[in-house]
């Protein structure tokens, strides 16, 4: 993915390139785990099959993570997230693969504000949002 050259010439309308990203078993455990969200949902298969899941699923951090981190990778890291403003819907399961998309939906000063979404391939919309960046001087 290329990185946008200077963030601050971009307008509302604008959309940052969409990444896609497949999800696998170890990044779902490992995400979890990292995020210390130790609910057995999401590193444990006999559990989420019980709760009626074919599989773990991805936590809301991890989620947020992946988001935040496409953001900051199309904007060559000349930015600091502010805020996050994310609604969960769908959920992520290993096999799955997702699209992110950015779009500018205001520009004040040197923040920038996007407005976000996740879609999986198997259950739909995952997550969508706002996410608020401030580009660095």
């Amino acid at each position: 993915m290329s990185a946008i050259t200077n963030p601050k010439q971009l307008t509302v309308g604008d959309t940052l390139p969409p990444r896609n990203l497949p999800v696998t078993t170890s990044q779902v455990i490992s995400g979890a785990l990292a995020t210390r969200d130790f609910e057995p949902i999401h590193h444990d298969v006999s559990v989420a099959k019980a709760a009626g899941l074919p599989n773990v699923f991805m936590n809301i951090l991890t989620s947020q993570g992946l988001l935040e981190t496409c953001v900051t990778e199309s904007l060559g890291y000349q930015v600091n997230v502010k805020k996050v403003d994310i609604r969960l819907g769908a959920p992520n399961l290993p096999g799955a693969n997702l699209t992110f998309t950015a779009e500018v939906c205001a520009v004040d000063g040197n923040e920038i504000e996007f407005a976000v979404r996740c879609d999986n391939d198997q259950w739909g919309q995952h997550l969508k949002g706002t996410v608020r960046v401030v580009v660095n001087n």
